[in-house]
């Protein structure tokens, strides 16, 4: 059993590399220079967001003044802003950027269907073998091309990308190099601060083709396009190795899994849909899906102390970005402040073993296999957009074709 220092906020950067350091792949600790972790920084950032103009500048890339992203991702990834509250947000905004904004959302909440439903099975090619290139490159994102090394210096100093370049570096990855794609998608959730298996196998799948057949083919086209003047100080500029598109492949269209056609269990899925009580809880477990003031469990018993686990083994096998642990950590020190709250290092499952525990469902393999050995005494339902249907999940739009119209 290892139990941890709480650290002050100012001194998170310090106490990861103490307790932490033998876990993330930096040679020191390197927080993001853009995103904080905590309740305070996700609040701020939702009662600022303006889409206005998201429609016509969500893909561009540079200058930054340019980019409509909102860059909400890494609060919302774990759980400091739930779907819903940000969906309410843009209530007010002009027609055609909330109903673009929310159909992003409406990506993000079915990337967690998908994911809830199938878990690890994402980590193979869902509809397609994936588009890759024959000619395999020794670096699969070479720094000598300014639009990589551009992309990979903003991932390396903050931990985040916009969605247009998370489709450069993955096709360049794949359909371009001829790389394997969970490894890319391995590496790129590693150096995210909103990593998320979710999202991230999801917009691999679909950037290489193994998930609709329709490979993104990475070009300088997009580069000049969303990015211009890039190009002009590239090195490669006279010689670019990504000048006409990637060579069209014939689909090869795998055999249908038949839990994308249907779910026979949508309540194991989603999780439950009311709160379930076997005995008073004596503590609240929060877990990295979910970790803001408004977390179910947490909201439900404020005169409890809080238990965080950081997962040793799992952190140990990930490799993780020192960012990614940065930010969680300054997440944890923010709310000590309010609430009691107890650090521990280790495997979960033998960290919490024999306490009576409350906990939000979370919708992701590792914490219903943990949840299952621990029993806890008190769950929570998950803050869902749309809760989770029975039906088709093979495609966005199919998947979109079931959901309730209840907003």
């Amino acid at each position: 059993m290892s139990q941890l220092p709480v650290p002050a906020v100012d001194d998170v950067p310090r106490w990861v590399g103490e307790h932490l350091g033998h876990l993330h792949r930096d040679d020191a600790v390197r927080p993001s220079g853009r995103f904080r972790g905590g309740q305070t920084a996700a609040d701020t950032a939702l009662a600022t967001l303006d889409v206005t103009g998201y429609a016509g500048r969500r893909n561009e890339v540079l200058p930054e003044s340019r980019r409509g992203a909102s860059a909400m991702s890494p609060y919302i990834r774990h759980g400091l802003l739930q779907l819903p509250e940000v969906w309410d947000a843009v209530e007010d905004a002009p027609t055609r950027d909330r109903t673009k904004y929310r159909d992003e959302l409406l990506w993000q909440e079915y990337s967690r269907h998908l994911y809830a439903r199938l878990g690890t099975r994402t980590r193979s090619a869902l509809r397609a073998e994936p588009a890759r290139g024959h000619a395999r490159w020794q670096e699969p994102w070479p720094r000598e091309m300014a639009c990589l090394d551009t992309v990979l210096g903003e991932l390396d100093d903050d931990g985040w990308l916009v969605n247009q370049t998370r489709m450069w570096v993955s096709s360049q990855w794949t359909v371009r190099a001829g790389h394997d794609w969970a490894e890319g998608e391995d590496e790129l959730f590693a150096r995210l601060i909103d990593g998320s298996r979710a999202a991230n196998r999801v917009g691999w799948q679909w950037t290489v083709g193994s998930g609709n057949g329709k490979p993104y083919g990475f070009s300088r086209w997009q580069v000049r396009k969303r990015a211009p003047g890039l190009c002009e100080r590239c090195p490669l500029a006279a010689d670019c190795p990504i000048e006409q598109w990637p060579e069209d492949q014939p689909v090869r269209w795998l055999e249908k899994d038949p839990l994308m056609t249907t779910d026979p269990d949508p309540g194991r899925t989603a999780g439950p849909d009311d709160v379930v009580t076997d005995a008073p809880p004596e503590a609240v477990w929060l877990t990295a899906e979910s970790l803001g003031t408004t977390d179910p469990a947490l909201s439900a018993n404020p005169d409890l102390p809080v238990v965080f686990v950081f997962d040793e083994p799992l952190l140990t096998r990930l490799r993780l970005a020192s960012k990614r642990l940065v930010f969680l950590t300054e997440t944890l020190a923010e709310l000590a402040q309010d609430r009691e709250v107890e650090l521990r290092l280790g495997s979960p499952a033998q960290e919490l073993a024999g306490r009576s525990l409350a906990v939000t469902h979370a919708p992701v393999p590792g914490f219903t296999r943990i949840a299952a050995g621990l029993r806890p005494a008190e769950v929570h339902p998950w803050p869902w957009l749309r809760r989770p249907h029975a039906g088709g999940i093979g495609s966005f739009s199919a998947w979109r074709k079931g959901l309730p119209r209840t907003r």
